[in-house]
């Protein structure tokens, strides 16, 4: 790969716009707006044709040409504050003014840490960013290390799950702003905590995507809202370049830790280095600069290890990326739910797969794609931490018709399973918020797109999405009806009551058992050996030195392990241990024996 070249300095009202034939600078707000003509340069950026004064906060925008009513006056794509939303002016901002407090930090590796996936507008009543820094601590006492904050750049509208996002350098007025961003990650890091913060590179929202208009950042072929971005047509190298700078504005501007990369299968790039080397490569040399560990995990449908395999080994050279294999062997493992995508998961030797190789499908026969799918996970060189694994998380849950979690139809014994199943295993464990108290609120699809026409579209979309399945259409909330919103918030309220005590304490628990039993961050797939009974549906997972054994059947189980194993955990209705190891399990209970 060559050296990338030195970026020429660049002004705070400098943009990109190879299309347009004029460009004019608005500043100031629309009652007293100052117009200043922009130059145009060789490489296609525009500068002020004058000295324009920067500091302080500023309203501006852009005159593109000459078309449209005088005075409509387009956002900064590289804006990084849009107070009046995402169709108005921007904002200057200089996140070098924050005084940080946070100097002690030295960052959050991957290896044997804990995420916590969470939505700001729902994880808290007031939904902002200042209000989740009340919940840290709550965070601490689960064995949480990072906190993974679903997409948060500006989006139309009063709420979203954020993936509608259209101005990537913002962080939604919404949540608080980038002031309120830096003081959430300043506050995660004084408390302990690493933030990671999902980013969409595939695509962009619906409603306030100006950027077509200044230069070519899109190309033919459909993906999620219109056309997918260019990579590698013309005018590809500003546009990679309008990523790359993204990625790390997050991590120099905003301390940020770490990045997930939303579904990576959907970038289309034929480069001789993938956008997503060249991320790698410039986010280590920062990495380095910074003297602190910077990560990336890739959201990706393709069970491809290349991804996570290192450079100098002919991959990406990425730190990790989701694993949905482990996510549907354990649901249908507890719930029996063998619909959709969920069908080659329902031997229970499809969890045992797994646990031991990394991927299900590595190359077998998916009968959802129709296709063989997948690639095989070299288990003598690859750790286990390279992949990341939920029991729930947004997309599971709230991609279902309802957004029912999965506490709305398991028993307890059977969500401590999960939980088992998920810190006590081999990979990278990430929660979804609510799931450690079995939250009673759902998660759900929830938009509020202003345009009638868009709104109604994303509605009746999502519902005839859902009647092909055979769902009564009066069942699958409006995503446009605000009380889907409200009803996705959690409660709080519950969290020290009944059946949620409870799991809150199993979650404890496990947490406290990862940070002093150090076979349950072994990184190494050749320590784990599993076993699956299809008659009893009895599974066991052996690790360096510990024995998971879970009864997913209904009918109580009996066997014998190792005489000088002990009880280091059990779900609540326990197991019996007797001395000469055997070992009795009710139904639906899981033990972890060392």
């Amino acid at each position: 790969m060559t050296a990338p070249t030195r970026r020429p300095a660049r002004g705070p009202f400098d943009v990109w716009a190879p299309r347009p034939t004029r460009l004019r600078l608005a500043l100031g707000p629309a009652d007293a707006t100052e117009v200043v003509e922009m130059v145009r340069g060789e490489d296609d950026w525009w500068t002020p044709a004058e000295p324009v004064p920067a500091g302080g906060e500023v309203d501006y925008g852009y005159l593109v040409d000459d078309q449209g009513e005088a005075g409509t006056v387009l956002p900064d794509p590289r804006s990084r504050r849009q107070p009046q939303g995402v169709h108005e002016r921007s904002r200057t901002y200089d996140p070098t003014a924050y005084s940080w407090g946070d100097g002690a930090w030295t960052g959050r590796q991957l290896p044997g840490s804990v995420i916590y996936e969470l939505h700001l507008g729902t994880f808290t009543p007031e939904g902002t960013l200042d209000a989740a820094i009340g919940k840290l601590e709550h965070l601490r006492s689960i064995g949480v290390d990072l906190v993974e904050l679903l997409p948060v750049n500006g989006f139309n509208g009063t709420h979203n799950w954020g993936y509608d996002g259209v101005l990537w350098h913002t962080v939604a007025e919404q949540y608080g702003g980038p002031a309120a961003y830096q003081r959430f990650v300043d506050a995660c890091h004084r408390a302990g905590l690493g933030v990671v913060q999902d980013v969409v590179y595939n695509h962009l929202g619906p409603s306030g995507n100006y950027l077509p208009v200044y230069g070519p950042y899109l190309t033919s072929g459909r993906n999620t809202w219109g056309d997918s971005l260019n990579l590698d047509d013309e005018g590809s190298a500003e546009v990679r370049r309008y990523i790359l700078d993204n990625v790390a504005m997050w991590l120099r501007d905003y301390h940020v830790d770490a990045l997930r990369l939303d579904a990576v299968h959907a970038l289309e790039d034929s480069s001789e280095v993938h956008l997503l080397e060249e991320m790698a490569v410039e986010v280590a040399a920062l990495s380095a600069h910074l003297r602190r560990p910077l990560t990336l995990i890739a959201e990706s449908d393709l069970n491809d290890p290349r991804l996570v395999t290192p450079r100098e080994a002919g991959g990406y050279g990425l730190d990790a990326q989701w694993s949905d294999d482990f996510h549907h062997a354990v649901h249908v493992a507890l719930t029996r739910e063998t619909t959709g995508y969920y069908a080659d998961f329902e031997p229970l030797s499809a969890l045992a797969k797994v646990c031991e190789k990394g991927f299900f499908h590595d190359g077998t026969w998916s009968s959802f794609r129709e296709a063989d799918h997948g690639v095989p996970v070299d288990t003598e060189h690859m750790p286990t931490w390279r992949l990341v694994v939920a029991n729930q998380n947004h997309d599971q849950i709230g991609n279902r018709a309802v957004g029912d979690r999965i506490a709305e139809v398991l028993d307890d014994d059977q969500l401590a399973c999960a939980a088992l199943l998920t810190l006590a295993g081999p990979f990278t464990p990430m929660l979804f918020q609510g799931e450690e108290w079995a939250a009673s609120t759902p998660f759900q699809f929830f938009t509020s797109h202003p345009e009638p026409e868009l709104g109604k579209a994303t509605a009746e979309g999502r519902i005839a999405e859902f009647a092909k399945m055979g769902w009564d259409p009066s069942v699958v909330p409006d995503p446009q009806d605000p009380e889907t919103f409200h009803r996705s918030k959690l409660d709080w309220t519950e969290v020290s009551e009944g059946r949620h005590a409870v799991l809150l304490d199993v979650y404890r628990r496990l947490a406290e058992l990862r940070r002093t039993v150090p076979a349950l961050t072994d990184p190494a797939f050749t320590s784990v050996s599993c076993t699956a009974d299809e008659a009893t549906r009895v599974f066991t997972m052996a690790r360096a030195g510990t024995l998971m054994v879970v009864n997913f059947g209904d009918e109580p189980a009996d066997l014998t392990v190792d005489p000088d194993l002990a009880v280091l955990f059990a779900t609540p209705t326990g197991a019996e241990l007797l001395p000469g190891g055997a070992l009795s399990l009710p139904p639906h209970v899981g033990v972890l024996l060392g």
